[in-house]
């Protein structure tokens, strides 16, 4: 049972142009990830592309520094789906990918602590499509670009946060997401570089809430702890002890 927030109403969070994706066919012969394969006993089609492990197969590959970072996804996940926000029903989380893949996460989802873990978890849904391939999903995954997804899920405000955004705070913003019925967030799921411009057009708002670049599961760490603030959910959780 879910208790109603005021005007409060279900936020969405998408890790937008993440770094997450299977190792890329133009690099399938190059010595570094041939013999990662082969370790792995896997065809590099259901690898997931990592820096950490194919950093020089990945020199000359388009948009490199963008790419191959399936930790800040684990992260951010990990700090999303263990929110009060979350535990409420009140979040709905998706990661749409560098390449126009889009997870949807069920808010049931318990990822695994363990990055290896994850990545295999990972590499499962991209093989598969579902996770797990049995029974209810908790992650699914289709082609889908990120202006679709938005369309589907007609969000009434959209916020995009970008260093060269308006400056706000995140206590600012969540007082405005609050006020609206279908609020969307949009977070880089990348390491380095910059929203496509079609990304940034989808907002309604684009934001800066600091003068560095944060990591990503700051950010979503921090925004959904000031939405919770903004509909008041700590105190009417607190209210559940006496």
């Amino acid at each position: 049972m879910f208790i109603v927030y005021g005007m409060a109403g279900l936020l969405t969070l998408i890790l937008a142009e993440s770094a997450l994706e299977t190792i890329p066919q133009s690099l399938w012969n190059h010595p570094v990830i041939k013999s990662f394969s082969e370790r792995k006993g896997k065809h590099p089609k259901f690898i997931i592309l990592d820096r950490s492990y194919h950093h020089y197969a990945m020199k000359n590959l388009e948009d490199g520094n963008k790419r191959g970072r399936p930790d800040i996804i684990h992260f951010s996940l990990l700090e999303a789906l263990g929110s009060p926000l979350n535990k409420e029903g009140l979040l709905r989380i998706y990661v749409h990918t560098i390449n126009d893949y889009v997870i949807s996460v069920s808010p049931e989802t318990r990822l695994p602590k363990n990055l290896n873990r994850f990545v295999g978890l990972i590499e499962a849904l991209f093989e598969y499509g579902r996770v797990p391939p049995k029974g209810k999903p908790l992650l699914t995954l289709e082609t889908k670009t990120l202006p679709a997804l938005v369309d589907e899920l007609k969000p009434t405000y959209i916020v995009v946060f970008d260093k060269p955004g308006e400056r706000k705070t995140f206590e600012e913003m969540a007082l405005t997401l609050s006020g609206h019925e279908r609020p969307l967030v949009i977070v880089g799921g990348f390491p380095h570089g910059e929203f496509n411009k079609a990304t940034l057009r989808l907002a309604d708002e684009v934001v800066c809430v600091d003068p560095e670049t944060l990591e990503t599961w700051t950010v979503v760490s921090r925004i959904i702890y000031e939405y919770e603030r903004a509909i008041s959910l700590p105190e009417k959780r607190l209210e559940r002890l006496r």
